[in-house]
């Protein structure tokens, strides 16, 4: 019985791995389809929706199932409820990355990204993915100073973002203003994604040490 609740609590956290790596593998598609045009990628992206909803659903209901059945406490408590939370972080994801691949669709055939941005587009697409990849192996390992570190290496996720902006306002900026809300739209996008993946970092945090992220310092003894 108790090895049969085991295998329960890892089922969930291998299913929250699984979200990450999807939702990761369709933002770093997505990026390609808004960057290169390319109609048949941004479709695939659209058409992820399914399977990342249904992989929430199935986790809902397996940690629902393991709260209603083994009650559990403690650590394996932290577990379950922290799961149902950061499936809702991926989720989000998910719906991130299909609004830069609708963006592609509805711009297309023609580049919803200016030339002169496209490279800090691609910086924030690629970091987007790294930063959830990182999430991905802090799941599986839960490694509390590398879930820290993503926190960190978000700061530059931040800094593209506040480029971009910069680069809207300034006096040169001559590609009118559609193409100006799309570029923010798309930033946002990024960015939001990159906050999620540092939530579900921070989460980890919580997970392994019973502390928030915020309050956890190195030296504070992991609670069991």
């Amino acid at each position: 019985m108790r090895e049969a609740y085991h295998k329960e609590l890892e089922s969930i956290s291998e299913a929250l791995v699984e979200m990450a790596n999807l939702v990761g593998s369709a933002m770093g598609r997505a990026t390609g389809a808004l960057l290169d045009t390319d109609l048949r990628l941004a479709e695939s992206v659209i058409d992820t929706e399914g399977q990342v909803e249904e992989l929430q659903r199935n986790l809902e209901e397996q940690a629902i199932a393991v709260l209603a059945r083994q009650q559990p406490v403690a650590t394996d408590l932290r577990v379950v409820v922290t799961s149902l939370r950061m499936s809702a972080d991926l989720e989000r994801c998910g719906v991130l990355a299909q609004h830069v691949a609708k963006l592609a669709r509805r711009r297309h055939p023609q580049h919803a990204v200016p030339r002169d941005l496209r490279r800090t587009i691609l910086e924030m697409g690629q970091l987007a993915q790294r930063l959830m990849a990182q999430a991905a192996e802090v799941l599986i390992t839960q490694d509390v100073d590398a879930a820290l570190q993503l926190e960190r290496d978000d700061d530059r996720m931040d800094e593209l973002h506040r480029m971009i902006f910069q680069h809207l306002m300034d006096e040169r900026w001559h590609h009118g203003v559609e193409t100006a809300v799309d570029v923010t739209l798309v930033g946002r996008y990024y960015e939001r994604f990159a906050d999620h993946a540092v939530s579900i970092a921070r989460r980890v945090v919580y997970l392994v040490t019973g502390e928030h992220a915020d309050d956890y310092l190195p030296d504070t003894p992991v609670i069991h």
